[in-house]
């Protein structure tokens, strides 16, 4: 039996795990059924599955039109780009020790932190095009934030490194994909 300063630990663990296991994934029981606009962008992304779960995970899109689902496909990119950026820019300020030893891999996650800096850059300029209603540019300002997670993803090319940015870098890129299929709505 776990002893008493244990027990909230073991609380806290059970609730996190409960908590990561209904929110991050959804099943489909808990996402509605996509609006035929979401249903429509959907089908041309590369990943139906996680483009109605990325989009659905913001309530606007419910009853977005394409403009809202516009700021919608933007935001979460923006938002992701901007965590994996400060993500990186934290693992590369707490670990210079262990950096410093690998020169690969502090000058992969260096790479990574300036292509995720064009990343936040494109996309908060497709946000104030949105504001604008300049919509000319939405697509290629995708692109370039798209291109980025690919870059970071060959910065490390064979070498080893954490395997969690494999998988920030491909929520990026998927979610640039849906932005670059939004735009084309303009």
């Amino acid at each position: 039996m776990p002893s008493l300063p244990a027990l909230p630990l073991i609380s806290l663990f059970l609730f996190f795990s409960l908590f990561v296991l209904l929110h991050l994934h959804p099943s489909s029981a808990a996402t509605p059924p996509p609006s035929q606009l979401v249903d429509s962008v959907c089908k041309k992304t590369t990943n139906y599955t996680f483009c109605i779960q990325s989009l659905y995970s913001d309530s606007r899109t419910r009853t977005a039109d394409r403009f809202v689902l516009a700021y919608v496909s933007f935001d979460l990119a923006y938002l992701n780009a901007t965590h994996t950026k400060d993500y990186i820019t934290n693992l590369l300020k707490n670990d210079t020790k262990r950096h410093a030893s690998d020169k690969n891999m502090f000058e992969s996650l260096r790479r990574c932190q300036g292509y995720y800096g064009k990343a936040v850059k494109g996309l908060a300029e497709a946000i104030n095009d949105l504001d604008s209603e300049t919509f000319s540019e939405l697509g290629s300002l995708a692109k370039v934030a798209d291109r980025a997670s690919q870059d970071c993803e060959v910065a490390f090319k064979a070498k080893h490194y954490p395997r969690f940015l494999s998988g920030m870098n491909g929520d990026l890129s998927r979610l640039c994909k849906i932005c670059i299929v939004v735009s084309k709505l303009f």
